[in-house]
């Protein structure tokens, strides 16, 4: 491979011109596409094989024309101080409202607080239920304006009006932080290459690459049914690495033009040594994002593929576009050690150069393996603590900010009807198959009122049928609560025993009951779907390394981090530590991907750096050095670089955390937090300290999958052996 790449990097330095117009043209044509595309619509949030999505297709089939996926709007009114909301001026207004939100061309019906009962004990909190045809997303800007006039008309009226919904789902923003973070990226970039144009040229790629991606996506956004957060998070992780994979590109390039090398061939060797790293790097993250499709949520699997297609860009730019452009740069991209005038030349010294950073810190564990190693994973262990005590969820109105109307009405109606109120549970009878339909829906409605944390449990509405009906039953706790998830499998288990008497199926839905599946789902899926990605990272591995212990310490090092980051997200987002810092103004469970997620994304940005340091020291045990001395040489080479990707990284992510989306957010801190317990406390401090521990036993590797395993030749010993022929011939042509 080291080879192929190797001529690849000469061809890109060489015809420049020809890979920067491709480039340019894909960017282009991917803008073109997503300028001229429709506006993507709501991503369809489907679960295949639950009881929620079963019910939910039922309905669709028995009870045609509702439509069960269109946006609702919940417009709750509140009466002034001493009032009620049954007086006569205040139900005025209320009708009047009423009327309005009725007049829109997408609303299917409009329920009046006063005809459905939807008022409060005390008489002071009443709402009006807005249904309306198509989805949030898909709702034109003219109905959304009319609901929040209709609201704003009540309020002049005396009431307090807020509206809760899905009905004004917005497009999620990221705000300022975002460009701060590529701004922090860019500062480290300059400190690092000491030259403006080494550090625009990883910027430049990375941008170039997130633009094709990104664009791709928003054309292709409406064909495949993607939201909009699949884009988000294809930037997020698109950027990360595509900034990540160029530093490291360059970074090597400079090393060759210090041994004194030619431009062209320093760029095909870089290509060829680092752009090996960068493939198998590479190959590592999306193995583990296209990995998502095994937990079999068509929205998640969107996300992992659609981010796992940035990540191959940002792999190709970086070993196609990167030597292009350093073909443009010349001389303006310097040997490493040699500083521009940014920040002034090296001076020349007589003696020795005094021991970088990363070899001194290097030589320091090599020295104290064991303290090392304890203090790492001590500290690591108790990251980790808060993980135990996970509670998973999907966000609602409940976890907004309490500055949105959203946030305001879910308040308002725990206030007047109940926490539970917010999440109701659709309690769905399929008596078809029953001799006695109309017995059998009183007969669940009487079994369901005999449970726990039941407030109210309304009479069944039946289809035109006749053969299926629709109970809605309101719990006493709130919807992320332990007892609201009892009470759902409760239901469930009186349907069973219904069923068993009657032949006719009960089935729970809604959001708070599809909330409790798909919490349910990602927890089975998280075994397999560990075995499956860390067990093709592990074999991949092995074929880079040629080793067994060191791919088998590189996964268990990664368990270390993910679950540490898991901890810090719990302490944070669950339990409200710095909660005030990270702009998190509503604590609850955590969102019920991020550990799945959080498991296939930095699974695959631990292999990054893993790859990418011992990689290093490997070529240095390759070429003859001990093995202590070979890790010491991997930092020598290897650590600024890393650490600087590492910083990068983290910078770009937790950019993220200024978005408005809660879930962004939370992807954004805990990406950010798992990077650096990996890069700074797995790969710099627990790594070097096990390969010291195991000195030559880490590469080793039996004799007969030795020969079993291709020669993927990572360490470019195929260019040295090529470089060292070229050099005799040079030698034999001058005598």
């Amino acid at each position: 491979m080291a080879t192929f790449l190797y001529k690849l990097g000469r061809l890109s330095f060489r015809r420049r011109h020809f890979v920067a117009l491709i480039w340019v043209a894909l960017l282009t044509l991917a803008g073109v596409g997503a300028a001229s595309a429709p506006a993507a619509g709501n991503s369809s949030f489907s679960i295949p094989g639950t009881e929620a999505q079963k019910a939910f297709d039922l309905l669709e089939q028995r009870f045609p024309g509702t439509s069960a996926d269109g946006a609702t709007a919940r417009v709750v009114f509140k009466a002034p101080s001493g009032e009620k909301m049954t007086d006569p001026g205040n139900k005025a207004t209320v009708k009047e409202t009423v009327k309005e939100l009725s007049d829109g061309s997408e609303v299917v019906r409009v329920t009046d607080p006063y005809q459905a009962k939807a008022v409060s004990k005390d008489g002071t909190i009443a709402y009006a239920q807005v249904s309306y045809k198509v989805s949030g997303m898909e709702l034109d800007d003219a109905a959304k304006d009319a609901l929040k006039d209709s609201a704003q008309d009540a309020r002049e009226a005396g009431l307090t009006v807020e509206i809760g919904g899905d009905a004004l789902q917005a497009v999620p923003h990221t705000g300022s932080s975002e460009i701060i973070g590529i701004a922090v990226a860019a500062v480290v970039l300059v400190i690092t290459f000491g030259s403006l144009v080494a550090a625009g040229l990883p910027l430049l790629t990375a941008l170039v690459g997130v633009g094709i991606g990104v664009s791709a996506i928003t054309g292709l956004a409406s064909a495949l049914d993607l939201g909009s957060t699949t884009s988000t998070l294809a930037m997020m992780i698109g950027l990360a690495v595509g900034i990540d994979y160029a530093l490291f590109i360059v970074s090597r390039y400079r090393a060759e033009l210090a041994e004194g090398r030619e431009r062209e061939e320093a760029a095909g060797r870089a290509v060829g040594t680092a752009g090996s790293a960068v493939v198998f790097a590479g190959l590592t993250v999306v193995i583990a994002l296209v990995g998502l499709s095994v937990v079999n949520i068509p929205m998640l699997t969107k996300m992992g593929i659609a981010a796992a297609g940035t990540v191959a860009i940002a792999v190709l730019i970086a070993l196609t576009m990167v030597p292009a452009l350093l073909g443009y740069a010349g001389r303006k991209v310097r040997p490493m050690g040699e500083k521009g005038k940014l920040l002034g030349r090296a001076k020349k010294q007589d003696r020795p150069a005094k021991p970088n950073l990363g070899t001194r810190w290097a030589s320091f564990v090599v020295r104290r393996p064991v303290a090392v190693l304890l203090l790492g994973v001590i500290g690591l262990g108790a990251a980790a603590v808060p993980a135990t005590s996970l509670e998973l969820g999907l966000p609602d109105d409940g976890s907004q900010p309490v500055s949105t109307t959203q946030r305001r009405a879910y308040d308002l109606l725990s206030e007047g009807f109940g926490p539970g109120f917010n999440g109701p549970l659709m309690v769905v009878v399929d008596a078809k198959n029953s001799d006695d339909p109309k017995a059998v829906f009183a007969e669940t409605g009487d079994e369901i009122k005999g449970l726990k944390d039941v407030v109210t449990v309304t009479p069944a509405q039946a289809n035109k049928a006749g053969d299926t009906a629709t109970i809605t039953v309101i719990p006493g706790s709130k919807p992320s609560s332990v007892t609201t998830e009892n009470l759902v499998h409760g239901i469930r288990d009186a349907g069973t025993g219904i069923k068993a008497d009657t032949g006719a199926n009960v089935l729970v839905t809604g959001s708070t009951a599809m909330n409790i599946d798909v919490s349910e789902k990602l927890n089975d899926a998280l075994v397999p779907y560990l075995v499956l990605v860390v067990g093709l990272a592990f074999l991949l591995l092995i074929v880079v390394f040629r080793s067994i212990l060191v791919p088998l310490k590189a996964a268990l090092g990664f368990l270390l981090s993910v679950m540490a980051a898991l901890g810090a997200v719990v302490a944070v987002f669950q339990w409200g530590w710095l909660s005030g810092l990270m702009g998190v103004e509503q604590t609850g469970p955590v969102m019920s991907m991020m550990p799945i997620f959080m498991v296939g994304v930095v699974f695959g940005l631990a292999m990054d750096y893993e790859v990418f340091l011992v990689t290093r020291m490997r070529e240095a045990y390759v070429h003859g050095e001990k093995p202590a001395q070979a890790v010491v040489t991997g930092f020598r080479h290897g650590a600024r670089v890393v650490t600087a990707a590492a910083v990068i990284m983290m910078a770009v992510f937790a950019g993220f955390i200024g978005s408005s989306e809660s879930m962004v957010k939370m992807i954004g801190f805990g990406l950010a937090i798992a990077v650096f317990f990996d890069a700074f406390v797995v790969r710099m401090a627990i790594v070097p300290a096990v390969l010291a521990l195991l000195g030559r036993k880490a590469w080793w590797l039996p004799k007969w999958l030795d020969r079993a395993l291709p020669n993927v030749d990572v360490e470019g010993e195929g260019l040295r052996t090529r470089t060292d022929r070229g050099d005799e011939d040079r030698e034999l042509v001058r005598a």
